[in-house]
């Protein structure tokens, strides 16, 4: 069975530093049809304004993830790190039992665009902590970038049974993703188009997916998404 989330059903705000959109519900945007996808709880598309951003807030039990489409994050925080995150990076911080952080737009003239994820860790109360990855923005298959035990080198590990891929391909190219049994999948579009059995998403569009053994995914247009593994 998969669902289809389209990507103009989703939250919008326009906060004027900030254009959003809330695939499940977040802050202001309560939808409660659409509260997450197994412990996937968060996926907002954000566009930040030339020399804004997050000013210092505080997070706890939640794992989040930064995935950067364009521009440059600028990010401090409570655990003493400081830095940035680009296009073929991620940053991931366990928020845990508590953590303050900020992340900027430090640029006087592009924007910045970025999905930020959240998932629910496996317990509350966790050690904070971060880890940054750099990855090759096109993989031939699916690249692992987010695991719950390190898999291989390349990989960053959170506390909860998901894995993060991202997936580029390019037109006619078509791949198969296998579910283990009692497993499910979110699928994300950042750019393009795919069909994934005979069902078309597109940029933006999302795509829960139960009770399935495999995806047969197909390009109609060079295309890049993500695609989790869940519980």
């Amino acid at each position: 069975m998969i669902i289809i989330r389209r990507a103009q059903e989703r939250g919008y705000f326009d906060h004027g530093w900030l254009q959003t959109h809330h695939t499940f519900s977040f802050a202001d945007y309560y939808d409660p049809n659409h509260m997450g996808f197994r412990d996937l709880r968060v996926i907002n598309q954000d566009i930040v304004a030339p020399n804004t951003g997050f000013g210092t807030h505080s997070h706890h039990d939640m794992e989040i993830i930064t995935y950067v489409l364009r521009g440059v994050v600028t990010h401090q925080d409570s655990m003493e790190n400081k830095g940035t995150i680009e296009p073929g990076e991620i940053q991931c911080m366990t928020a845990g039992s508590g953590v303050r952080h900020s992340e900027m737009n430090q640029s006087k003239t592009e924007p910045l665009e970025l999905l930020q994820i959240w998932i629910l860790p496996e317990k509350k109360g966790l050690t904070p902590g971060y880890q940054q990855l750099a990855f090759k923005q096109q993989s031939p298959q699916f690249r692992l970038l987010v695991a719950p035990e390190p898999q291989q080198e390349g990989c960053v590990t959170i506390h909860q049974d998901v894995k993060m891929f991202t997936v580029s391909m390019t037109p006619q190219q078509k791949r198969v993703y296998t579910i283990t049994s009692h497993r499910h999948v979110w699928i994300q579009m950042i750019k393009g188009g795919i069909d994934i059995d005979g069902k078309i998403l597109n940029a933006g569009d999302g795509a829960a997916v139960s009770e399935q053994k495999q995806l047969t995914i197909t390009a109609a247009i060079d295309a890049e998404f993500l695609l989790f593994d869940l519980k």
